[in-house]
């Protein structure tokens, strides 16, 4: 059907708008326009070259990718499906929706998106089930170097290990997903051992090594960097508008009431967290105990956001039959999970673990 284009549409207006002030700007601010684009330029550069390019984090992501792949052609994944399956069948859930989280401990995230979701939809999980899985995911740490570099944290600090291992790591993986169908992700199903497939490849063992390596960079070239670019460039954006300053505030009010510390905390949301927990094992011992817990509870999630809503939603489109916005929905619920957590073992909790 023709359109009209007598009439004004409101991207038509918006898009004027756009010209009017930019002539404004070349006018009277000449220098407005570059400014933008070297900040926004920078934003980015500081994060994509010397932490995904040139850092240990990009090569992490690759090597992650080849430890995935190896560990599900030595039968890793069908060996996780014996152990989960009976807790699973009484839940009524398919037992494939832990998977991600165990890759995401061991590897990356992304790459335990490129590798378990095909593992739900080989296993035929509802789409319920596997936005089950994402939110499960988003309570593990996203790298082992996290979670070890986390454990030196709370050990500086003088707490407990062992509770806080069970309750922030382990406990979350049984109890998110029965929460989870029985409140808002209800379309599950009981499903038996012989009901699912055998998910171990039978693909040789060079091949898997040097496939499972090119897939790695191809993760991180064409999903990951773009991903972490768009998240940092709108960053970039707020700074040049003035508002990022006032938004950093009310992050640092609003963690330190959920017993985050600050500083680690939202190096752990916009950045990463095994950076954040580097640095808190640093001063861990001259903070409050509770916001060190808080810390390491936040750092060991799916955060950063570009991670939430770049990365995830790009990965998991590819390799599920989950949009973008199924995607983003069931990360954000699980970040307030894992938010509530941390409040939960930092302010609650803590008290008590302290040796």
């Amino acid at each position: 059907m023709h359109h009209s284009r007598k009439a004004w549409s409101a991207i038509e207006i918006v898009g004027l708008v756009i010209v009017v002030s930019s002539l404004f700007a070349l006018l009277f601010v000449p220098n407005s326009l570059s400014q933008l684009f070297d900040l926004t330029i920078n934003e980015v550069f500081n994060v994509v070259v010397p932490i995904f390019l040139t850092g240990t984090v990009g090569i992490a992501i690759i090597v992650s990718v080849i430890l995935g792949r190896i560990l599900e052609r030595l039968g890793f994944t069908d060996g996780l499906i014996r152990l989960f399956v009976p807790i699973m069948k009484w839940m009524r859930i398919n037992p494939t929706v832990i998977i991600p989280s165990i890759y995401n401990i061991l590897g990356d995230i992304n790459a335990a998106g490129k590798i378990a979701a095909p593992v739900l939809s080989k296993a035929k999980a509802t789409k319920d089930e596997q936005k089950i899985a994402v939110v499960t995911m988003i309570q593990s740490p996203q790298s082992f170097a996290t979670f070890v570099l986390g454990l030196i944290a709370l050990s500086a600090a003088g707490i407990s290990l062992f509770p806080i291992i069970i309750l922030s790591i382990f406990l979350p993986l049984i109890l998110v997903p029965f929460i989870l169908s029985r409140t808002i992700y209800r379309n599950t199903k009981k499903v038996e051992i012989h009901e699912l497939p055998r998910f171990t490849t039978k693909t040789k063992p060079l091949e898997t090594l040097f496939q499972s390596a090119k897939e790695g960079t191809e993760l991180l070239l064409l999903v990951i960097i773009p991903a972490v670019a768009a998240v940092f460039f709108v960053i970039g954006v707020l700074k040049f508008i003035g508002v990022w300053d006032l938004i950093n505030s009310v992050l640092s009010v609003t963690l330190t009431y959920l017993s985050i510390d600050p500083a680690t905390g939202i190096l752990s949301i916009l950045a990463a967290p095994t950076l954040a927990v580097a640095q808190l094992a640093d001063y861990a011992n001259s903070i409050p105990t509770g916001l060190v817990v808080g810390s390491f509870v936040i750092a060991n999630s799916g955060l950063p956001l570009s991670v939430i809503f770049g990365q995830m939603p790009a990965t998991w489109r590819e390799c599920s039959s989950l949009k973008e916005k199924d995607v983003i929905e069931a990360a954000l619920v699980g970040l307030a999970i894992r938010f509530a957590t941390a409040w939960f073992l930092g302010f609650v909790i803590t008290p008590f673990l302290v040796v």
